[in-house]
């Protein structure tokens, strides 16, 4: 089911360099006999894809398992996802990250779930890394305790500013945006 792949590089306006750091907060389901040992791993997925291979483009990346960390498990796998420039002109355009557990049983299980959208990937300047922290969503998109950490750099030419109107805007914009960069996160509430 899925694909790990953390250096296919065709040609793409852009690559996305992601990797996925680590997780905290994290809490096992407690319809399962063996809910006390989470075995945590995250799938990526661009969406829209990118528009250089067609369905062939859809590729889903997975981190390795983490046997040992629990509900505060750590990763550092770094991937490599091509993007286009449609990416950033397309409202809706994300990462889509899905944080599952292994299952000894029965394969595997959902914990949560985020988007890292455009707008987090395309502000920083090309070539520089930018830490991200994201609150991690149930299946019913609740908000859970879990944070996801995850630092991004996107390589290749600056992507084109769009202006977006309110018309081109999802009327849920605020609320599907839940990325949260760390370095506003550090404020201390003094005003510095």
């Amino acid at each position: 089911m899925f694909d790990h792949n953390s250096s296919s590089q065709q040609q793409h306006d852009f690559t996305l360099e992601i990797t996925v750091v680590s997780a905290q907060g994290l809490k096992t389901s407690s319809s399962s006999l063996f809910s006390h040992r989470i075995r945590p791993f995250i799938t990526l997925t661009s969406f829209p894809p990118s528009s250089f291979g067609g369905d062939k483009s859809r590729q889903v990346y997975k981190t390795k398992v983490d046997d040992h960390g629990g509900v505060s498990p750590t990763w550092g796998d770094k991937f490599y996802v091509p993007i286009d420039d449609n990416f950033f002109a397309n409202p809706y355009s994300c990462v889509y990250l899905q944080l599952f557990t292994k299952r000894l049983i029965s394969g595997y299980s959902q914990l949560g779930w985020c988007q890292i959208p455009a707008a987090d990937v395309g502000l920083p300047p090309v070539g520089s890394v930018r830490q991200l922290s994201y609150r991690l969503r149930s299946e019913d998109g609740t908000r859970t305790q879990g944070i996801v950490n995850v630092a991004v750099k996107l390589d290749g030419p600056a992507p084109a500013p769009v202006a977006a109107t309110p018309q081109q805007l999802p009327d849920d914009t605020c609320q599907t945006v839940i990325g949260i960069p760390v370095s506003y996160a550090t404020w201390n509430g003094n005003g510095s």
